[in-house]
């Protein structure tokens, strides 16, 4: 059991953190290995977060503070806190990756993992983001194939009209 001292500084690294950041995101960390958590807090920190684990309660008193209104009690899971200097849309890819990466138990659906995306919180919005949210934003693909599809999309129309031209012109 910790010390109060212990809150205090774990409270404080948190304001720290929460400073710095302009998004949140809850994962549930139950039944992953430390190894994997490990792992888990390096693949956040290339993504510019950083992964702590903090009572809910204390995580609570402190988005209170700040008037966040975020509901920690309805998890009924032990909670970790990804502080994203990114935004949610910033650390969603890596930890959904990662957690996608995650060894199946046997018989388990492939989602299983994917479902410890439990929510998030837009500090810049100041919205709510629920789980299925954070795991659809995880799963998009990065800004930049997202850009060259579009670029793509928009030059189709005038590839075909350029096609139709050459086939035309080949005809007379």
């Amino acid at each position: 059991m910790k010390t109060k001292l212990q809150k205090q500084e774990e409270l404080a690294d948190a304001k720290k953190l929460l400073e710095k950041s302009n998004g949140l995101i809850f994962a549930d960390f139950t039944k992953v290995t430390a190894e994997d958590l490990r792992k888990f807090r390096r693949e956040i920190a290339k993504a510019g977060g950083k992964f702590l684990v903090i009572k809910k309660r204390l995580l609570g008193l402190l988005l209170k503070e700040k008037r966040i209104d975020v509901d920690l009690k309805s998890y009924k899971v032990s909670v970790g806190t990804i502080f994203a200097e990114n935004g949610v849309e910033g650390a969603a890819g890596p930890a959904f990756k990662f957690f996608k990466g995650l060894e199946l138990p046997e018989g388990a659906p492939k989602d299983t993992w994917t479902k410890h995306l439990i929510g998030g919180y837009d500090l810049n919005a100041m919205m709510a983001v629920d789980g299925a949210q954070v795991v659809y934003i995880g799963n998009l693909p990065p800004r930049e194939v997202l850009l060259a599809q579009l670029l793509g999309m928009l030059a189709a129309p005038i590839r075909s009209f350029l096609y139709v031209l050459d086939q035309k012109s080949k005809q007379s």
